[in-house]
């Protein structure tokens, strides 16, 4: 029922910020919300991944843990992100990087999602925009002390 979608221009090549949202494992060191992310299992097929992970976040007194499959797509620098297990009805989500020109990205979001409680929905539904543009933040934080401020 929620729908979010966001095209985000960043100061770094595509492929550097494919590849440090594509490291989900790191997630919980810079994350906002994430407390706790385990593989449970992946498989390489050519120029795609397949991850199956739960992840456990946490915002002020609500704690939730989820399972997803995440796929990688490394050839058309795309993350697609489908529910498996827990509080949501249904969630999928998109990632696609788009190189503008050597220094410059469009990151390409959105989100589709219900939960499966009506209170949890409206508690934490209409935060996403806020909740985003944290999540927007601390991956721009991360690529500069990864890649530096030219995104090279």
């Amino acid at each position: 029922m929620p729908k979010f979608s966001k095209i985000h221009p960043v100061s770094h090549r595509a492929e550097n910020m494919f590849a440090l949202v594509a490291d989900i494992e790191q997630y919980p060191q810079f994350v906002p919300m994430c407390q706790k992310l385990v593989i449970r299992s992946r498989r390489e097929k050519g120029d795609r991944e397949r991850i199956l992970a739960d992840m456990s976040v946490a915002y002020k007194f609500i704690s939730e843990s989820f399972t997803s499959q995440v796929t990688l797509n490394r050839s058309k620098l795309e993350i697609e992100v489908e529910y498996v297990d827990g509080p949501f009805r249904y969630l999928e989500n998109k990632w696609h990087f788009v190189e503008l020109d050597h220094n410059t990205c469009e990151i390409r979001f959105s989100i589709d999602y219900e939960f499966k409680s009506k209170m949890l929905g409206r508690l934490l539904g209409g935060m996403f925009e806020l909740v985003f543009s944290r999540f927007t933040a601390a991956f721009e934080k991360r690529a500069d002390e990864i890649y530096g401020n030219a995104g090279v």
